[in-house]
């Protein structure tokens, strides 16, 4: 479900202060925060639940939420079965 239209789109306040090239590569533990136009082009540390992830912001990401960029599960990949190798008398 959106936000209403009468209110502002929801920044934490450390991540808004962060909107500056010098806090460029700072984390950010705020995945619910909207992307504002103001750090486009910037390089983000997110963090996905157990480490950080670089992303840098482009122009269609502006109006969606960090965290939507960021996965939070792993692929499943499965192991191959070893094959047994036969010696040779």
């Amino acid at each position: 479900m959106a936000r209403s239209n009468w209110k502002t789109p929801f920044v934490d306040k450390s991540f808004l202060k962060r909107l500056t090239p010098q806090h460029e590569r700072k984390p950010t533990w705020s995945r619910r925060s909207t992307i504002y136009p103001a750090a486009v082009g910037l390089k983000l540390l997110i963090h996905n639940g157990k480490e950080m992830i670089s992303r840098k912001i482009k122009p269609e990401m502006v109006g969606h939420k960090l965290g939507e960029f960021v996965p939070t599960r792993k692929t499943f990949i499965p192991k191959k079965k070893k094959t047994m190798v036969k010696k040779k008398k």
